[in-house]
């Protein structure tokens, strides 16, 4: 029988450890914070921008030799961030501003103004291109936007499940998709708080409007004239096999080796791309009767509620794992040829690719090679990491990515791992002592037979 004295050794050494794991989590997780403690990547082609959502919110641009060439923080959120065509390192992005206090634009705080600017990353002049306010802060944001022409953008709005295109010199909707003409209101997440949360929209070269509902598991594909496109979906609500929350799916048209969308799978903790096949031949088609089916697949051990990936021309994917605390890029092989810590990244851009980095080819004409590795593909030792692994098979994604959102900045899966083991070893030793000093008594039934 283990000892009183062994059982509290046992409990002193998990609970050391649990705050050492906690603490190296702190000491070395990357920052954002201000300009100098921004990371500085490997060199790579190309400038990369990225942006993030929460807790820093910031738009950070590297140059090709790694050194920072523009770093803003003005805004309490950055999201989607898309090149200017035909104009040298400038970017538009969607951001929000979260208003605090009371006043004549928010009688109830908090409320969000959500902005579209263009942005020059050489001289860091911006300009203003459209907002609005919204009178909440949850689901109250703009994602993304697009640009369609000189004078209108397209807009994924999450507080009025839709989207729209608005002439930024009348400031008139043009045009406006709403998710409830297509989808009841029973499914998805709760309404109206946060209900299907569309998250990205993309216009298509053939005019069609892709949307994602990340709350309802599915990418739509709109005619706007006539609506949504019936038998395009790709997913449906509560398929999680297929897609669980997703972000910023990216088309790749038939030109390319699609019909095709790579897809940054978040709750799945993983990037997919769906090819769009004939049933029966299995090759690429368009037709009405076509089916989506998964051909390729990327996850290594790290990878934690990723919220972008791209195809890049030359075949490698560019990835913003937000909850995994790094962008990334990965070889038609699978294994990362480029990395770089950040703190929260929500949308990752290689300028110099255009938007979405129009020139990626799907996986099935470049034969990509999917990985499911349960290893890291990045060199280094996480002392946590085999903690980690055994909380993500016992622990949902959903509640790990929820106390990730809201946890301090440094705190990861690793981190979420090592709180657990102390929140773990504190109840038991709690509860071995309490039973300890209780006195010892019997259980007497009150009815009995007698001999």
């Amino acid at each position: 029988m283990v000892s009183r004295r062994a059982l509290r050794l046992l409990f002193a050494t998990l609970l050391v450890a649990s705050v050492a794991g906690l603490a190296y989590g702190a000491a070395t997780a990357p920052t954002t914070a201000s300009a100098d403690s921004v990371p500085r990547p490997e060199p790579r082609d190309g400038h990369t921008v990225v942006t993030e959502s929460a807790k820093f919110g910031t738009i950070v641009a590297w140059r090709p030799n790694g050194s920072l060439l523009h770093y803003g923080d003005a805004h309490t959120k950055y999201f989607d961030v898309d090149p200017v065509e035909g104009e040298s390192l400038t970017v538009e992005y969607a951001a929000t501003d979260t208003i605090h206090t009371s006043g004549p634009t928010c009688e109830s705080p908090p409320c969000t103004r959500n902005v579209i600017e263009r942005l020059n990353l050489s001289t860091g002049e911006t300009r203003e291109i459209y907002a609005r306010y919204d009178d909440s802060e949850l689901a109250a944001e703009w994602h993304d936007h697009v640009r369609v022409g000189d004078e209108r953008i397209l807009i994924a709005d999450i507080v009025d499940d839709q989207v729209f295109v608005v002439n930024t010199t009348t400031e008139l909707v043009e045009w406006r998709w709403d998710a409830q003409s297509d989808f009841p209101v029973e499914g998805g997440g709760p309404y109206p708080e946060d209900w299907a949360h569309i998250n990205d929209v993309s216009l298509l070269d053939d005019g069609r409007v892709a949307v994602s509902l990340r709350n309802q598991d599915q990418v739509v594909f709109l005619d706007r004239e006539t609506g949504l496109v019936e038998n395009w979906t790709l997913g449906s609500d509560g398929d999680h096999a297929t897609l669980y929350e997703q972000h910023n799916p990216d088309y790749i048209p038939p030109e390319r080796g699609g019909p095709a969308a790579v897809v940054a799978d978040s709750e799945n903790g993983r990037i997919v791309e769906y090819q769009r096949v004939d049933p029966e031949t299995g090759n690429a088609t368009t037709a009405a009767d076509g089916v989506w089916r998964r051909t390729w697949q990327w996850q290594d051990a790290r990878i934690q509620w990723p919220r972008d990936a791209d195809r890049l021309p030359n075949g490698n994917t560019l990835i913003a794992d937000t909850h995994g605390k790094r962008v990334l890029e990965v070889d038609p092989q699978g294994e990362v040829v480029w990395s770089v810590p950040v703190s929260h990244p929500y949308d990752v851009e290689r300028l110099e690719t255009g938007g979405e980095s129009a020139g990626g080819e799907s996986a099935a004409r470049l034969g990509l090679e999917s990985r499911t590795a349960d290893r890291s593909t990045e060199s280094g030792f996480d002392p946590l990491e085999p903690l980690s692994d055994l909380v993500s098979l016992v622990v949902p994604s959903r509640v790990v990515n929820g106390v990730i959102f809201l946890s301090p900045v440094w705190m990861g899966r690793p981190e979420f791992a090592a709180a657990l083991l102390g929140i773990g070893t504190v109840l038991a030793w709690v509860g071995a002592e309490v039973r300890w000093r209780l006195p010892e008594f019997g259980v007497r039934w009150p009815v009995y037979r007698e001999k």
